[in-house]
């Protein structure tokens, strides 16, 4: 019995060894496997663009929140203020507009008027020219006395003056309707201004409500009502619903047969008992040591060769971000099928 036992013993490791060296020639040896993995997220950080105390703080730590739901608003009594007074100052310039188109529609007639008084003085003058000449034509004749040609030539005189200031009313007409319109145009760049003052304000007071950009779990709120919010100041962070994925750190010797589209087999620590199936999306253009805070200087007497980690991004299937379990930090172990 006991050689039996032992027999079907070794016929069981023999089968095992068996399977698995099958396993590791078929599949096995195509396989790149690192535990240096992690699930990563595209965390939002919460910050506010302007300053003002928390009037209300509607979302708390852990909270699940829908984009575009409050997370924080601000008291925005003063941005109110801000808004009305341009809103004010935009307002006057506009009713200024309007005085000025009236005193250019009220210019444009006035010299209107002018040019008809200059019409007149010049028929004037013309009827005066041609009765000087037919007087100072008498005279040379001795036909007309002189008396009457000092009176022609006198209202020549006056109806030549009379031109020169008509003309005159024109052109002083013409150039208080150019300031007019100079004033006009400043006072439109001046509106222009006043208009985006009012949209300024208008979007200042707009980011005293902070709100979700995208579904998620709220992370991190240290803000409490009245507390003073500073611009840039970070406030929380959102973790998205969507948008999990791994990043796995391979060592430089593997990335040779790590390829964009390659299939990857995924396990996680938190969900020990289900393998799950993701695709390789991309490779850093560098080693993680590269960006460090503090990168490492090799150009030393004393220089150890250490082999240097590239980041690998690896696309995780919507079922698994689906069940709930996974969380931005978990452990995973992923294996990548060279064969593509």
């Amino acid at each position: 019995m006991k050689k039996i036992v032992l027999a079907a013993l070794a016929i069981v490791i023999l089968g095992a060894a068996a399977y698995e060296g099958t396993q590791y020639w078929r599949i096995g040896r195509f396989m790149v496997k690192t535990d240096d993995a992690y699930v990563q997220a595209d965390i939002t950080m919460i910050s506010s663009r302007v300053q003002g105390y928390a009037a209300e703080v509607p979302a708390r730590t852990n909270d699940h929140v829908k984009a575009g739901d409050l997370l924080v608003r601000l008291d925005d009594g003063d941005y109110r203020i801000a808004l009305d007074t341009a809103q004010s100052r935009f307002d006057t310039a506009g009713q200024t507009l309007a005085r000025i188109d009236a005193q250019i529609a009220a210019g444009q007639a006035a010299i209107a008027s002018a040019e008809a008084d200059r019409d007149a003085a010049e028929a004037t003058l013309r009827a005066a020219r041609s009765n000087a000449d037919r007087v100072r034509s008498l005279a040379a004749s001795r036909v007309a006395a002189q008396s009457q040609l000092d009176t022609a030539t006198e209202s020549l005189d006056t109806a030549t003056a009379n031109v020169a200031k008509a003309r005159a009313a024109v052109a002083s007409a013409e150039a208080q309707l150019g300031v007019l319109h100079a004033q006009r145009a400043e006072t439109e760049g001046s509106r222009h201004e006043l208009e985006l003052a009012v949209k300024q304000a208008q979007r200042d007071l707009d980011l005293t409500v902070l709100r979700a950009p995208a579904d998620g779990i709220v992370a991190n709120m240290t803000l409490e009502p009245g507390d003073l919010v500073s611009p840039g100041g970070r406030l929380a962070a959102l973790v998205p619903d969507a948008g999990l994925y791994i990043e796995a750190n391979f060592k430089e010797t593997q990335m040779p047969e790590i390829a964009p589209g390659a299939r990857v087999h995924i396990t996680f620590d938190a969900i020990p008992d289900r393998e799950f199936e993701g695709t390789v999306a991309s490779a850093a253009p560098a080693t993680g040591a590269v960006f460090s805070l503090l990168p490492a200087e090799n150009a030393t007497g004393n220089f150890t060769k250490i082999v240097q980690r590239v980041p690998v991004r690896i696309a995780i299937p919507p079922e698994v971000a689906q069940t709930g379990h996974l969380r931005a930090g978990l452990s995973a172990i992923v294996s990548v099928d060279s064969r593509g």
